[in-house]
C-alpha cells in the first residue's frame, strides 16, 4: 500500500501558506509506516515544534490501473474517507529553503490519519462533498470538494501517469484553508457530510 498525497489543491490554502499556484498537481508519497494505527493517540515527534493538521478527503483504490482516462477513473474506487496529513511545518520550511524533498516533514510515523470509509454511492455528488475538522470542539477547517483545483477523477488520471495504482492504495486529495498547530492534550475530530469519520487525541 502506498499513500499518494496531493498538495496545493485548494486555492485558499495556497494563499495562506504564500505558495505559488501550480500548473499541475503537486504529488508526494507517504510510506505505509506513516499510517497512525486505529484508536491510537498521535504523539508529537521530538524533532519538531510545529506540527500542523491538514484534513483531507481520501479515496481508496480498488484495482490495478495505469494511464487511466478521467472518464474511467470512477471504476477504480468505491470508497471515500476522511483523514489528516500531519505536517512538521518547521522542518518542511527548512527543507524547502534548501530545495530538498519533504518526506521527513510529511512521512514520519503517525503522520497519516485514516478514518472510516463510506461507499461513494451513498454520498451523492462527489464534486460537492462538505467536510470539516474540529479542534477541541471548534471547527477550524471547512471544505467542499467543489473547491478542488483538480477533482478526484482528474487526480487519479494524473497520478496514474507516473505510478501504477494498486488495490489498497490511498489518495489524499489536498487540504482546504485553516491549517494550524496542534498541542498536547488537543482533540481532533473530522466529519464528512455531517458524519464523524475520526476522533483522536494529541499527546
Amino acid at each position: 500500500m502506498k499513500l499518494i498525497c496531493i498538495g496545493r489543491n485548494y486555492a485558499e490554502h495556497i494563499k495562506e501558506l504564500s505558495n505559488e499556484r501550480p500548473a499541475d498537481p503537486v504529488v508526494f508519497i507517504k510510506p505505509d509506516s506513516a499510517v497512525l494505527p486505529k484508536e491510537q493517540d498521535f504523539y508529537i515527534p521530538e524533532f519538531t515544534q510545529d506540527v500542523h493538521y491538514e484534513v483531507e478527503v481520501l479515496v481508496k483504490i480498488k484495482k490495478v490501473g495505469k494511464h487511466i482516462d478521467p472518464r474511467f477513473a470512477p471504476k477504480y474506487y468505491d470508497e471515500i474517507g476522511l483523514g489528516i496529513d500531519f505536517t512538521a511545518r518547521d522542518l518542511q520550511a527548512r527543507l524547502k529553503e534548501k530545495g530538498l524533498p519533504w518526506e521527513k516533514a510529511k512521512g514520519f510515523d503517525g503522520a497519516a490519519v485514516i478514518g472510516k470509509w463510506v461507499q461513494k454511492n451513498t454520498l451523492g455528488d462527489l464534486r460537492n462533498l462538505t467536510f470539516d475538522l474540529s479542534l477541541n470542539g471548534k471547527v477550524v477547517q471547512e471544505g467542499n470538494t467543489s473547491q478542488m483545483l483538480w477533482p478526484i477523477d482528474e487526480l487519479i488520471s494524473y497520478v496514474s501517469k507516473f505510478f501504477t495504482l494498486k488495490k489498497g492504495d490511498i489518495l489524499f486529495t489536498g487540504t482546504p484553508a485553516g491549517v494550524g498547530k496542534v498541542s498536547p492534550n488537543d482533540y481532533l475530530s473530522g466529519t464528512l457530510k455531517g458524519r464523524e469519520m475520526f476522533r483522536l487525541k494529541i499527546k
